[in-house]
């Protein structure tokens, strides 16, 4: 054996066993084909930008481990952290879960990493995650549904982090949370189905938000029985658990509607009914009405529409359906607008808001990213003409793309501050 291989071992203390495992390391590669050995890591670990490791067998960071990767790690068996797990921030560290037998993702310790991939073929559900796996950059999942919930693991998202790919075939099955203000389509679902819902952008860059997704009937939890007297009927089928760890915003919720989970009355409630958000409120003791609008069918996804409103607290969240009221409506806002100076639907126009000018209107697209924020709006001189104002992540002047808004009226009515929500075309073509 050559100085560098023993120093190896002594450093990682890796048995004699496994050591030949290791053969490479300074070349760039770390490897083993020995499928019934086990590195254990008690030292220091750092993966160079353009290096690659890839490790065949169990891999254990201990409580003194130091484990660092800036360039590409390859986990084709199982991997638990006790230690620190962590990436430079400036470099583009992978983190790939690859293989054909179901794998364990365990420890203590927050296991940190830039870019996550999640690809294994052995079953449906191959990966079993009872730790935490903490994404600064990218999370892409291929294949193979990321079980988390039966374990109490968590999947956590940092400021400014993603995913790809996600669908039925991969998804975060438990527990998952979202650290800062961005906009963010949560990757949850259970069993076969992905079932995502969506936050809006807020403003405070400190605020943390966990979400699961449960295909089971929460009368089990809290009984449907006890509701606000306006709800007729609550979705039995699925549920969703949304916690606000930090921070004291109400956000944009956005609950997803598929006809494999959700049940048929729910997409054709009739003339006399609406359909809305529903959450447990622990404060009444009962489930109340939370509001919210139905969008447009959403081609290309594998669930039909979203459920939106803007909340007023935290916990389960279902839909229900309210019977419609007659309540006089002070505006009439249409839902169109096609800004090509032709005359027609140029902007978006709310018949009688000039009558309350201390108002506030808010458009979001439809993954809750803010594109208009407006006070004092007005049927002449203020007005949203399908372009961004620049508040918000779309550069000011930058013509929207056609699609579905969601919009937020606010309006004082000199006794009382009235709201009203609803979804928006707009057709920038």
């Amino acid at each position: 054996m050559n100085n560098d291989y023993l120093d190896i071992i002594e450093k990682n203390s890796v048995s004699e066993k496994t050591a030949v495992c290791l053969i490479g390391f300074a070349a760039s590669l770390f490897a083993c084909q020995n499928a019934n050995a086990q590195m254990v890591n008690a030292g220091d670990v750092k993966i160079d930008p353009n290096t690659i490791m890839a490790v065949y067998m169990d891999y254990e960071n201990t409580p003194s481990g130091n484990f660092i990767n800036d360039g590409k790690l390859y986990i084709f068996q199982n991997w638990k952290n006790d230690g620190v797990v962590s990436y430079t921030e400036n470099q583009n560290g992978s983190t790939y879960f690859n293989g054909t037998e179901d794998q364990f993702i365990e420890g203590t310790q927050v296991s940190n990493l830039k870019n996550a991939f999640f690809e294994n073929s052995s079953s449906p559900v191959p990966f079993h995650l009872s730790g935490k796996i903490a994404v600064g950059g990218n999370s892409e999942f291929k294949q193979g549904v990321v079980l988390a919930g039966d374990y109490g693991g968590k999947v956590i998202f940092r400021e400014k982090a993603g995913h790809t790919l996600t669908s039925d075939l991969s998804f975060v099955d438990g527990q998952v949370e979202k650290d800062g203000n961005a906009a963010f389509e949560f990757p949850v679902g259970a069993g076969n189905y992905f079932r995502p819902s969506y936050h809006a952008a807020g403003t405070n860059n400190g605020d943390i938000y966990t979400t699961q997704y449960f295909n089971k009937n929460s009368h089990y939890i809290h009984s449907h029985d006890s509701r606000d007297v306006k709800i007729i009927t609550i979705n039995n089928n699925e549920y969703w658990e949304v916690t606000q760890d930090r921070g004291a915003e109400k956000i944009i919720l956005s609950l997803t509607m598929d006809s494999r989970t959700t049940p048929s009355e729910f997409f054709n409630p009739g003339d006399d009914y609406q359909v809305v958000i529903t959450r447990w409120d622990a404060v009444s003791g009962k489930w109340i009405n939370e509001k919210g609008e139905v969008s447009d069918p959403l081609p290309g996804k594998p669930y039909e529409k979203l459920l939106t409103a803007q909340v007023s607290g935290y916990g389960l969240f279902t839909m229900a359906l309210v019977k419609k009221t007659d309540d006089v409506k002070d505006l009439i806002i249409y839902n169109a607008v096609s800004p090509n100076d032709d005359g027609l639907n140029d902007s978006f126009v709310i018949k009688g808001i000039d009558q309350f000018p201390d108002n506030q209107v808010e458009i979001y697209n439809r993954w809750g990213v803010k594109v208009y924020d407006a006070k004092s709006y007005n049927e002449s001189d203020n007005m949203f003409r399908g372009y961004s104002d620049g508040r918000a992540t779309i550069k000011r002047g930058d013509k929207l793309p056609t699609g579905t808004y969601f919009y937020i009226v606010k309006y004082n009515t000199g006794t009382e501050v009235k709201e009203r929500t609803g979804y928006l075309y707009i057709n920038n073509q």
